[in-house]
């Protein structure tokens, strides 16, 4: 167990200090927005979820013969199932530190553990969407190992992306940005939804084509952390983007673009235990804490993620310039 005490936060030596320029550096968390939520209920008797995918049935395209019953079809299943599991984390305080800091140390407790509870969700549920068998290697790569540092994303991989998942018959998430008497007449079609790094939108910054969000015909409807637009894909940017460090030939970092549609993937939480913060006040240990020295300010959730469909999912991996 490790204790925050006076040595992680230590006596102000000052008679004033502004706090409003203390900002804490927080990531942008954007894969759980586009999953659909699939909630266990609670005290069901099971920690497993079944998601279940009906397959399409082939077109019928011989004619009738008069007198003749067709054979007919049979519905075929997809049957994807997930364990939820069950994360969590804590800080302890000292009596020392709630008494002497300024700060209400708590709420500041209690921001910084959402602020982790928010990157574990986005890290977990980046890891699932990103080992979609749906693989796209930039350029003349076949494999991850090799991608050399020339491979960057451009026009031409953003749009064999999309042509791959309308082949998948993915649906688009995002709906049409029409024209405006604004600075771009030319509006941005029915969409897909791409994550990327900082350093992937530096990249796509110089595409040809890129159309970046101060250039929108209109605003309406524009996502946050929206960058731009590029092919029929609008593209969040996030630090928490999915690096493949070392993975690419001669040791480079390789960068993995998720472009999605919609009904790609899934979570799932128990009913009633989606999150639950947990504190625990000086001296309620009992014996364990017999001075009421220690306080914990904690945090449970339960989640999984799952792919319903790779076909609506496709991983772009690729280079960034240097």
């Amino acid at each position: 167990m490790e204790d925050t005490t006076r040595v992680q936060i230590p006596a102000e030596v000052s008679n004033f200090y502004d706090r409003n320029l203390l900002d804490k550096a927080t990531v942008n968390f954007v894969y759980n927005r586009f999953a659909q939520v699939r909630d266990l209920p609670a005290n069901s008797g099971t920690d497993t979820i079944k998601f279940r995918r009906y397959g399409l049935l082939l077109a019928q395209d011989t004619a009738l013969t008069e007198g003749v019953t067709p054979s007919g079809k049979q519905l075929s299943i997809t049957d994807a199932t997930a364990v939820v599991l069950k994360y969590g984390d804590y800080v302890t305080l000292t009596d020392v530190v709630t008494y002497e800091t300024y700060d209400p140390i708590l709420t500041e407790t209690a921001d910084i553990l959402g602020e982790q509870v928010g990157d574990t969700l986005d890290q977990l549920c980046r890891e699932v969407v990103a080992a979609t068998t749906t693989k796209q290697y930039a350029s003349t790569a076949t494999t991850t190992g090799t991608i050399t540092s020339a491979m960057i994303i451009n026009r031409s991989e953003v749009k064999q992306a999309v042509r791959t998942l309308r082949g998948n018959n993915a649906k688009p998430i995002m709906s049409m940005i029409n024209p405006s008497s604004g600075y771009n007449t030319t509006p941005i079609g029915n969409s897909f939804v791409g994550i990327v790094s900082e350093d992937t939108l530096f990249d796509l910054d110089d595409a040809t084509g890129w159309i970046p969000l101060e250039k929108y015909p209109n605003k309406t409807g524009v996502m946050p952390d929206e960058q731009g637009s590029l092919a029929n894909v609008r593209f969040l940017m996030t630090t928490n983007a999915k690096v493949r460090t070392g993975e690419g030939s001669g040791g480079i970092d390789v960068h993995s673009t998720i472009i999605m549609g919609r009904n790609a993937y899934a979570q799932t939480r128990i009913s009633g235990q989606s999150l639950r913060n947990i504190v625990k006040p000086l001296g309620s240990a009992g014996t364990a804490d017999p001075l009421d020295q220690r306080l914990t300010s904690g945090w449970t959730l339960t989640y999984v993620a799952k792919i319903l469909n790779n076909n609506f999912l496709l991983d772009l991996q690729h280079a960034v310039s240097g």
